[in-house]
């Protein structure tokens, strides 16, 4: 007996029908599944008026002071009479501060004449959309020179073909023609691979004197022709978590580029040392320097500050957005200081290996009579 009246209290205690279920219901979770996503919900009823919407609805302008946006209830409206699926543009005309350029919707009807209005961020894929026909136009443009030289040049030594000054005259032209292609087609591959075209090799311990001294021996031929000395600081000893390649193809082009755009005897100086867990590799110059309205653009695909001496000493205007996407892969960047007339510094920052526990080695600099700050760059998107 004593079972069966704790049993008949077990029954006479349940749970009434009408009360609500300890816990979270599937009402419960559905709605904070709306109320998290990513994209804008509005549920909207037969009259156009909002009934149900979401936090990131009104972070996309969809719905503001409670009331839908315009285009979302002319669509919703179409999604009634059709009973298909609407799709419709949100973006405002005018964007402000840190507001989405660009917004679609999806309308459709969910039951007895209730729509639900389903917007997301298309910002970034427009903005990608848009970086590549620029990129296409680009690339065009900058092979349309050389390949256009290439044609004219090779009509003129056929042309010239019993004058044999002439023939080796243009045949060398023919040549930087076709070298300056070669080395364009080149930097587009590896700036591609960069920007994820191409998985990127692993990340391994490398020796920051090692990528310094490979880079100054890529460079030392342009820098002897252009009667140039570089100068470096004693080797420091530090290490990177990174790709030696990479890396010192970044270093080159920076060398390369503070050898470009130097006058002939001055000097180019290259430093290192450990800030707050990053090695700093510093490439400064006595050039002519970039103005302030121009350092902005200089690590632009194409971008040249001098595009008469960009002509002159073969540069395809790719060598710093190499360096910025090289920093970038590795967790770093690059670092820009310029003042015309005076010079130029880029400092590559890169983390340390791990390994590293000291916060700050500032190792001696090389001379060089230009007042340059901590953390400096050189000159305009090129190489």
């Amino acid at each position: 007996m004593i079972g069966g009246a704790a049993f008949f209290a077990g029954r006479a205690t349940a749970r009434p029908r009408n009360e609500r279920p300890a816990g979270l219901t599937v009402a419960d979770l559905m709605g904070m599944v709306v109320q998290s996503s990513h994209d804008g919900i509005v549920v909207l009823n037969v009259f156009g008026d909002v009934v149900l919407h979401n936090p990131r609805a009104e972070d996309l302008g969809v719905v503001r002071n409670n009331r839908v946006d315009d285009r979302a209830r002319r669509a919703a409206e179409l999604a009634r009479e059709t009973g298909e699926v609407v799709n419709v543009d949100l973006s405002t005309p005018e964007v402000k501060g840190r507001q989405p350029e660009a917004v679609h919707a999806q309308v459709k009807v969910i039951t007895d004449g209730f729509v639900v209005v389903d917007a997301s961020d298309e910002s970034e894929a427009v903005r990608l959309e848009a970086t590549r026909r620029d990129f296409v136009a680009n690339v065009s443009h900058e092979l349309k020179t050389p390949v256009g030289a290439l044609a004219l040049l090779a009509e003129a030594v056929l042309d010239a073909a019993e004058d044999q000054v002439e023939v080796r005259r243009f045949s060398a032209k023919i040549m930087q023609e076709a070298t300056r292609l070669g080395t364009l087609v080149t930097e587009l591959i590896a700036l591609s691979r960069l920007q994820g075209a191409e998985k990127l090799p692993e990340l391994n311990r490398v020796g920051v004197d090692v990528v310094v001294d490979e880079a100054m021996g890529r460079s030392k031929l342009a820098a002897e022709s252009a009667g140039i000395g570089i100068a470096t600081d004693d080797p420091s000893g530090l290490e990177v978590e990174g790709d030696r390649t990479l890396l010192v193809t970044a270093l080159s082009n920076l060398l390369d580029n503070a050898v470009a755009y130097s006058p002939p005897g001055s000097p180019v100086s290259v430093s290192r040392r450990l800030v707050a867990g990053f090695v700093e590799i510093a490439v400064t110059d006595r050039g002519i320097g970039i103005a302030e309205d121009q350092q902005a653009r200089v690590f632009e695909r194409f971008y040249r500050v001098d595009k008469a001496r960009s002509r002159a000493t073969g540069g395809t205007g790719l060598g710093l957005a190499i360096v910025k996407h090289v920093a970038a892969n590795h967790g770093g960047e690059v670092k820009l200081w310029s003042l015309p007339g005076t010079g130029s510094t880029f400092t590559l920052r890169i983390p340390a290996h791990p390994d590293r526990d000291e916060r700050v080695v500032d190792l001696p600099r090389p001379e060089l009579a230009v007042p340059v700050p901590t953390g400096a760059g050189r000159l305009g998107g090129e190489l």
